[in-house]
Formats: C-alpha cells, sequence, structure tokens
C-alpha cells in the first residue's frame, strides 16, 4: 500500500513522506516533473531596437530563461495545437512587449517592465532583472511565448529542484556510547543532541545519510548505526513559481498513469 504524507509546504515549495515504492518509482516521478510536464517559456523574441550593453542573442538567453506563470488548461503545446501553424495562435502562444529607454541617468530594466496579453502569463516576480541601461539607450522587442517540455530545453522546466532521499534510519547502542559528543560535533545538519549524559537524535529527516556520525565515533564497533528504508523516502520539490507543487505532483501522476495506459495498450498489440 503506496502512502504519501506532506510533511511542509509554501507556496513554492513541498516536502512529502512517500512509503510503500522503491526506488524506481520515485525516480520515475522525479524525472517526468524535469522533463515532461508543459510550462511556459519566451522561445521567440523580434527585435525592434536594442542599444543596450547587452547583444541581442544574450538578450533573448535571458528573457527565454525568466519563469512565467502558467496557464495549462487554456493553451496546447504547439505541435498539439490545431492551428498547425508556425507563428502559434491565441491558443498555443502569448505575446509580450517591452519597452523601456533610460531617458534620465541609469535604468534597470526588471521582467515586471514586460507587459503581457494576458494577465495569466506574466513573469513570476517583477524584479528579475533583465539588463541595465544608460542615459539614451533603449530596448523594444515582442516576445512570444509558449508551452514547452524541459526535455527540449531547461527553460520549460517548471522546477528549480526535484529530488528524493532515502529515509534515514538511526540507532544509538546505549551500552557502547559514552556521550562524548564527537556525532554531535561533526554532524553537519544537527541531528544528534546532547541530553542529560546520552545522545538523542532529533530531526531525523534532515539527515543526509553521510555517515560522518559512524565515522566519528571512536567506538568500534560504532555505538552509531545509521541505515535507511529502501521502502520510504523523503520528496522535495520547489517550483519556479510556473506551476503551483500541487499541481506538479497531480500532472506528473497523470502523465505516469497515460504513460503506463500506452504501453499496455501496445503491450496487446504485439500479443
Amino acid at each position: 500500500m503506496v502512502e504519501i504524507e506532506v510533511v511542509d509546504k509554501t507556496d513554492n515549495t513541498i516536502r512529502l513522506f512517500i512509503r510503500g515504492v522503491d526506488v524506481s518509482f520515485v525516480n520515475t516521478l522525479r524525472r517526468l516533473i524535469l522533463t515532461e510536464i508543459p510550462s511556459m517559456a519566451v522561445d521567440d523574441v523580434v527585435i525592434l531596437e536594442n542599444s543596450s550593453v547587452l547583444n541581442d542573442e544574450i538578450l533573448v538567453h535571458r528573457l527565454g530563461l525568466t519563469p512565467l506563470t502558467t496557464d495549462l488548461d487554456s493553451y496546447n503545446l504547439p505541435e498539439e495545437c490545431p492551428c498547425q501553424s508556425e507563428f502559434g495562435c491565441n491558443l498555443c502562444r502569448v505575446a509580450l512587449a517591452l519597452n523601456v529607454e533610460a531617458v534620465e541617468g541609469t535604468r534597470t530594466v526588471y521582467s515586471g517592465d514586460l507587459v503581457s496579453e494576458n494577465p495569466d502569463v506574466k513573469p513570476v516576480s517583477d524584479r528579475i532583472c533583465i539588463v541595465k541601461l544608460v542615459q539614451d539607450q533603449k530596448v523594444k522587442l515582442e516576445a512570444y511565448a509558449r508551452l514547452g517540455k524541459g526535455k527540449v530545453h531547461a527553460k520549460w522546466q517548471p522546477v528549480s529542484m526535484c529530488a528524493y532521499k532515502f529515509f534515514p534510519q538511526i540507532k544509538i547502542d546505549g551500552k557502547l556510547c559514552d556521550a562524548c559528543e564527537d556525532c554531535v560535533k561533526v554532524c553537519p545538519k544537527a541531528v544528534f543532541v546532547k541530553v542529560g549524559d546520552k545522545i538523542e537524535v532529533r530531526n531525523v529527516t534532515d539527515c543526509t545519510l553521510c555517515e560522518d556520525c559512524m565515522d566519528a565515533c571512536a567506538k568500534d564497533p560504532s555505538a552509531v548505526e545509521l541505515t535507511w528504508d529502501k521502502n520510504a523516502f523523503i520528496f522535495d520539490i520547489e517550483s519556479t513559481g510556473a506551476l503551483p507543487v500541487e499541481r506538479l505532483v497531480r500532472e506528473s501522476l497523470n502523465i505516469l498513469d497515460k504513460k503506463l495506459k500506452s504501453f499496455l495498450k501496445n503491450l496487446k498489440k504485439v500479443k
């Protein structure tokens, strides 16, 4: 029986405890989130004027890596859109305009200066620096964003971090341990704490499984035993802001379900 528990959640991060599965399952979820969930990113740019110090190509690259909020329900992937046009349509493309000039002194162009034709598709933050202009320099362009997948380019990855680790299991042999505190001092995550005349484990989920605590123990065998549950995992996701973290988890499971159904269907054809 698979068990999933949400232990920590913010606007852009989530930590899950997943039990009852093996490493192939959680790694599949990780890869699907990184490569298969579509998100919006600038893909085409028409430079009308650029007198800044940045070359056109660098400016376009910075725009492409600016995360955009994504509306998966209103837009199609270009290859799946009925228009089948290389220029796109209002069902698969969003236009953003940038027209900034440094009239007096220097001016920093931020992502908030981009004006989108759809308020639901815009930079996730208004304070992402694009370029700095000195007096009389100007940038005027039209950018076109579309859905894409991380397996094509990193700019379409909806997460800035997606990782998992085995659930740590730490035991301290009270008969061997003399509370010397060597494991307390060496642990980078402060998992151990001295209480009275003994060592106790706190915040076991912060353990990185580095095994420094075992190496630091002078006892032979070590008074600290560190192992991990091969069927329990700590799964951490951090969204770029393109999609809510809950949507990322749901979409990855939906994609996995579709791929498995497609595999079974093709398998029946082979038989």
